[in-house]
Formats: structure tokens, sequence, C-alpha cells
């Protein structure tokens, strides 16, 4: 019987082109979940500081300068609120694929959270 994993990753966009920030494969949606709650309060909690070195971990992101207070308010709340935890969860355990995206309206940039089940497609 094979296993069930799950990919997460984090992209930033900007028009027509997008970059990865840093991604993972896990063994459940419960760690999907975790890693993407971590990766949203990190780049909210750097916001204004350039991004932050400090507790860092090896699968972490690469830190976002934010222009406005929006986005980094946006993914602070996404990650901290239940209900927004509930509905993530119920969305992977359902089978489905989990997507948050944030704007950054002053310099037109989105950067998204996202979820799956199985393997990603572009990481080693």
């Amino acid at each position: 019987m094979t296993r069930a994993s799950y990919a997460a990753e984090v992209t930033l966009s900007h028009g027509h082109r997008s970059a990865s920030l840093g991604g993972v494969t896990v063994r459940n949606r419960r760690l999907v979940l975790l890693w993407l709650r971590r990766q949203a309060l990190r780049l909210a909690d750097g916001h204004g500081c350039g991004g932050t070195a400090r507790d860092t971990a090896p699968h972490d992101v690469r830190p976002v300068l934010f222009h406005g207070s929006d986005a980094p308010e946006e993914l602070r709340s996404w990650a901290t609120d239940g209900g927004h935890q509930d509905d993530a969860i119920r969305t992977l355990e359902a089978g489905f694929p989990l997507q948050f995206t944030v704007l950054d309206p002053a310099v037109g940039l989105s950067l998204t959270l996202a979820g799956w089940r199985g393997f990603p497609a572009a990481h080693p």
C-alpha cells in the first residue's frame, strides 16, 4: 500500500512572472497546514524588517518585503483564525488543493500559499 504524501509551496507573482519562495513534501495534511501556517506567520512577522533570519528552519521560505500592511495582516489572520484553519483542513481532507493568496497592491505582487495531496511538480 502506498503512503499518501502531501506537498506545499509558497509562490510570489507579479504579472505573468512567478517564483517559488520554497516548498516542502510531508507525510500528511496536518503537516502541510502546520508548515503553511508557520510560513504565513514568518512572512507576516518579517514585514517592515526586511525579513528576519532568526528562528528559521531548513525548509522555511525566503522572506518578502511587503510595501503595505494589508498582506501581512491577511497572512497573520489566515494563520491564527480558527475558522480559516478549519476550512483549510477540511479542504485538504476532501482531497482538494488548498490555496490562499494575498495581494500587495502597492507594487502589484501576489503571494500564494498552496497545499495539495501528491508530490510537487518542480521540487527536487
